[in-house]
């Protein structure tokens, strides 16, 4: 092949002339008539410059390149470790759309804070007795380094759901009672309940996830000993305690005689008062309930931190800021506070971050709050980014499932995530009409395989469906389905959206993160946190002392 055929063949490859008409091409190889565009031809001695997607592309090679990372067994010093709660890979891409068109572009082209690190994998989400799973069992094992049944926390395969005389044996040990074991300082935030699934999987061990509070335990479970997810909260290593808890569920931790500041009462019936133990239980320690404490709290002194900002569940990140929820500290300063805290502890740290609610918006139907707190969950990973050196610190995100969320239709380029379809027309120009399906009707871009999205709408400002009621596609013509409330529709009637089976990705930078790659059983990111931090050898050592 000569050089001018070896050129031109580049050129094809490339799309070298996507960005415009191209001039003609230089016979002898010098530069033909300037294209459109102003630049040279396919042909011409620049012609890598004629293609903006070709420098970018070059750009991030050449950055990627200079990335490397200490592979050795405990080069990290700290983990941090980010679970977006229902964060499928349709989620992440929805997401940095919503994020790059709320800043003014057309969207695609934006990306989120951690879809920058340099590591990807992917991680099959089965639990043991699950095609489909939830919370417990996968977040289980990515703390444990053990795959275990749905429902089921940080315990194995062996115990009978919701059984208490079936745990003995069956308690795993997690990444963060490891840390805590080895010296190092540890935290677990979320935007739920810090007794939900999720975060609870880091610090409790129960058969049946809705052990919340005392007064959800079953006769069978006080009978034989179980205690509550709170309860064993403030038992964490040995009652040294988890440095820092933040999040929602204050009604786990406190009387069903007290009423707190919501003015909402408690759920424990056992009298206790946990909040009160905290305090008593740890010297230099903080208890806060509303942003103005939490914003006044000293990192400096503060050696355990426990913030509860709800009754139940944290307020969705829209409502928090579009709806002047002002009451609860956002996802980000949540994190920001607790690395401040932690990191003070000269043998490192391990934290723990979840989105909780963007799986709680899903099972709704409502898109935008899923996809506002996806872009909380990114400035959150932002913040850790910056305030963390990739030299010492594993930084991972992840999600502990997906959902049956879709992004479908042939909308153009930049037409509003989650808006009506419009594609391009004929001369593939942006059409000015929705596109429509067989019946004539428009269609969201987005929307859902199940839920409460199909059939009749209901209206009253929280726009959703009435699936009870005549089935069939509604006309969203007059439908702001861009508003928070609108809830998208669905093709099968569920109370409430399930979650989806397909792997989750797994984004990592720092020490240990090139061990994140390829597609991987979800419990290899315990084995990679556990690698990169040494943690079960720092903890057999310091027990050994």
């Amino acid at each position: 092949m000569n050089k001018k055929l070896l050129v031109l063949s580049l050129a094809a490859i490339l799309g070298l002339a996507a960005c415009g008409s191209d001039g003609d091409n230089g016979k002898d190889g010098t530069a033909g008539t300037p294209g459109t565009d102003g630049s040279n031809g396919t042909n011409g001695k620049d012609w890598t410059g004629v293609n903006q997607w070709y420098i970018d592309g070059q750009n991030r090679v050449t950055k990627a390149s200079g990335m490397t990372n200490n592979n050795e067994a405990g080069a990290a010093k700290n983990i941090i470790l980010f679970v977006g709660d229902g964060m499928g890979v349709s989620t992440v891409t929805a997401a940095r759309i919503l994020d790059g068109q709320l800043k003014g572009q057309t969207g695609e082209e934006n990306s989120l804070s951690f879809e920058t690190l340099p590591h990807l994998g992917l991680a099959k989400t089965y639990n043991v007795d699950g095609q489909t799973p939830d919370s417990a069992g996968t977040m289980t094992a990515m703390v444990t380094g053990v795959k275990t049944d749905v429902g089921v926390i940080s315990q194995g395969e062996g115990v009978e759901r919701g059984v208490c005389s079936s745990t003995t044996g069956q308690d795993l040990v997690t990444s963060l009672e490891l840390a805590a074991m080895a010296g190092m300082s540890t935290g677990v935030v979320s935007t739920a309940r810090i007794t939900h699934a999720t975060p609870a999987a880091t610090y409790a061990h129960v058969p049946e996830r809705d052990w919340e509070a005392d007064s959800n335990l079953p006769a069978e479970a006080v009978t034989n000993g179980c205690k509550d997810i709170a309860a064993q909260m403030l038992d964490f290593n040995d009652g040294k305690g988890i440095n820092v808890v933040m999040g929602g569920g204050r009604r786990a931790f406190i009387p069903n005689t007290t009423i707190d500041p919501e003015g909402k009462a408690g759920k424990r019936k056992d009298g206790r008062d946990l909040t009160a133990e905290w305090m008593a239980q740890y010297p230099n320690a903080a208890y806060v309930t509303d942003r103005d404490s939490f914003l006044a709290m000293d990192t400096s002194t503060t050696e355990h931190a426990l913030g509860l900002f709800n009754s139940s569940h944290m307020e969705y990140d829209y409502d928090r800021v579009e709806d002047g929820v002002n009451g609860e500290p956002s996802l980000a300063e949540m994190t920001a506070k607790s690395i401040d805290i932690l990191s003070k502890n000269d043998k490192g740290f391990v934290l723990i971050v979840e989105a909780g609610r963007i799986d709680h918006a899903h099972h709704a139907g409502n898109a935008a709050r899923a996809l506002h707190d996806t872009i909380a969950l990114s400035e959150a990973v932002r913040v850790a980014m910056e305030k963390t050196s990739a030299n010492d610190t594993l930084l991972m995100v992840t999600a502990d499932h997906s959902h049956v969320f879709t992004i479908a239709g042939y909308p153009t380029r930049g037409n509003p995530i989650l808006g009506l379809v419009k594609s391009n027309d004929a001369n593939g120009q942006p059409s000015v009409t929705n596109s429509t399906d067989a019946n004539g009707m428009p269609y969201t871009t987005v929307g859902y395989a199940n839920g409460l999205g199909f059939g009749s709408l209901e209206t009253g400002g929280d726009e959703r469906y009435n699936y009870a009621a005549e089935p069939g596609r509604v006309d969203l013509n007059y439908i702001d389905t861009q508003s928070a409330g609108f809830h998208q529709e669905a093709l099968v009637p569920l109370e409430s959206e399930t979650h989806a089976g397909e792997d989750v990705a797994i984004f990592a930078r720092g020490p240990g993160a090139s061990l994140v790659e390829g597609t991987v059983e979800q419990n290899h990111i315990f084995h990679v946190m556990n690698y990169a931090g040494d943690l079960v050898k720092k903890a057999e050592a310091a027990a050994a002392q």
